[in-house]
């Protein structure tokens, strides 16, 4: 990690003696191509602003086009320039690029007018983007994609091919329309490269290649994106048009996004939180779950009550409570994570659903019967070594611990399972719903079991 992070330093010092050289434009811009545009943007931003605006000139638009998608806070660097120049370095970005940079400056205002100042198809092609909301298909998507017609010769779709290239550099994939402009397949380029020219085109063309409608719900069609594992899949308007095209990283990106909301919701929260973030938006989002296991806990707080003359005739018990409760949350943490990933797939049935809560609960038993018997020796040896009880009374503690333990991850393991099933069953996120809820029925189940053997086989013998 060190070696890495030495590199990086060493190649961003590179970089910034290179922008603050007084070599040629030429001489710089060549001098450039030999680094990654992220090691050109951390330079870029390490700089001064006066040696930006000084760079502008010299770089140029197209130049900074390639590099601005790799910097944090674009939106200040744009703010460094005229809007006119800004304008110039946004229409050269790729449409989602350009829609990143501009969700980064605050002013809704100054981004109508970059927005205005773009030229008719770059600013069309961000229009585009923006009309979808946020969790949909279409507001992830790119216009830079190669299309040809169906009935092109391999000679006219290569010949199309070249020409579009010049402002469309996703070119692996080249996606084929009818006469009507509807999709209708797709051409991998070696395919199209080692065609003859006397190939029908329809020869080559996959028409099974997959597709995503541009209204799609990201959280719905994630999955079926990452399985098909290609480059760049088409995304099609209402009328099977193709609008756009969401690519590998965009999907790596959706996947980071859908896995820090899943988080997000096993907290107990309704979305992320950034650094940025508003307290009193902070606080809406995590109060009303806080507020509900309050009062839960307040019930297994009271439960515990009920057991209050087994704590003062047995107050060793109390020591070994943290570690059922803890057991507990543990397996319901875990069976509600495999649940979750299970019920992603819509197709399950409810006979293979029930052999699921079946199964997990087998497994809670068996890790159950493992540690609440490791449980029953380790907690006898210490009572009896290091507390002084007699052999008989030392087991008749451990074994109460190994039980409820047992007892507790089979529990925990039904449910941490059946809980998320049923919000899913309702149409409520389980994500959101189960995380907390599990952790807090989970330790009034154990509570109860625990301190309810106590008091059946401790109070009055030991």
């Amino acid at each position: 990690m060190e070696n890495k992070e030495l590199l990086e330093n060493t190649i961003t010092g590179e970089i910034i003696d290179l922008l603050r050289s007084n070599i040629s434009a030429d001489e710089l811009i060549e001098a450039l191509d030999d680094y990654h545009e992220n090691d050109i943007a951390e330079a870029y931003e390490a700089l001064d602003k006066e040696d930006r605006q000084r760079l502008f000139g010299i770089l140029g638009a197209e130049r900074l086009s390639e590099i601005f998608p790799y910097i944090e806070d674009v939106g200040e660097i744009l703010a460094e320039i005229t809007p006119e120049q800004a304008a110039d370095v946004l229409e050269n970005m790729d449409a989602d690029d350009a829609v990143d940079a501009l969700e980064d400056i605050e002013d809704e205002e100054q981004r109508e007018q970059l927005i205005s100042l773009m030229d008719k198809e770059a600013s069309a092609d961000v229009r585009l983007i923006n009309s979808y909301d946020e969790d949909e298909i279409g507001s992830m998507m790119t216009t830079n994609f190669i299309v040809v017609g169906k009935n092109f010769s391999v000679k006219q779709a290569m010949r199309s091919l070249i020409s579009q290239s010049k402002d469309n550099d996703n070119i692996n994939t080249i996606y084929v329309e009818d006469e009507d402009k509807k999709y209708y397949g797709a051409i991998e380029l070696r395919d199209l490269i080692l065609a003859r020219d006397y190939t029908p085109l329809d020869d080559i063309i996959s028409h099974s290649y997959p597709s995503v409608k541009a209204d799609a719900l990201i959280s719905d069609t994630i999955e079926d994106l990452k399985d098909y594992a290609e480059d760049s899949i088409p995304v099609l308007n209402p009328a099977d048009e193709i609008i756009g095209v969401i690519t590998s990283q965009d999907i790596i990106e959706a996947v980071d996004d859908e896995m820090g909301e899943d988080y997000a919701k096993l907290a107990g929260l309704t979305a992320e939180e950034d650094l940025n973030e508003r307290l009193g938006e902070s606080i809406k989002k995590r109060i009303p779950w806080l507020l509900l296991l309050l009062g839960l806990g307040l019930v297994t707080s009271s439960v515990i009550g009920i057991f209050d003359k087994v704590v003062a005739s047995v107050a060793i018990v109390v020591v070994f409570q943290s570690l059922i409760l803890d057991m507990a949350g543990n397996v319901g943490t875990q069976s509600l994570a495999v649940t979750i990933r299970v019920l992603m797939d819509e197709e399950i049935s409810g006979l293979e659903k029930a052999k699921f809560v079946l199964k997990e609960m087998r497994v809670g038993g068996t890790n159950g019967l493992i540690l609440g018997t490791l449980a029953l020796v380790f907690i006898a040896l210490y009572l009896h070594s290091l507390k002084g009880l007699a052999w008989a009374a030392a087991f008749r503690v451990s074994g109460i611990v190994g039980f409820s333990l047992f007892v507790a991850m089979i529990v925990s393991s039904f449910i941490g399972t059946i809980i998320p099933i049923f919000f899913h069953k309702i149409k409520v996120d389980p994500a959101v719903a189960s995380g907390p809820l599990i952790t807090t029925v989970n330790d009034l189940v154990a509570v109860v079991t625990y301190y309810g053997l106590a008091g059946l086989l401790l109070v009055g013998h030991i």
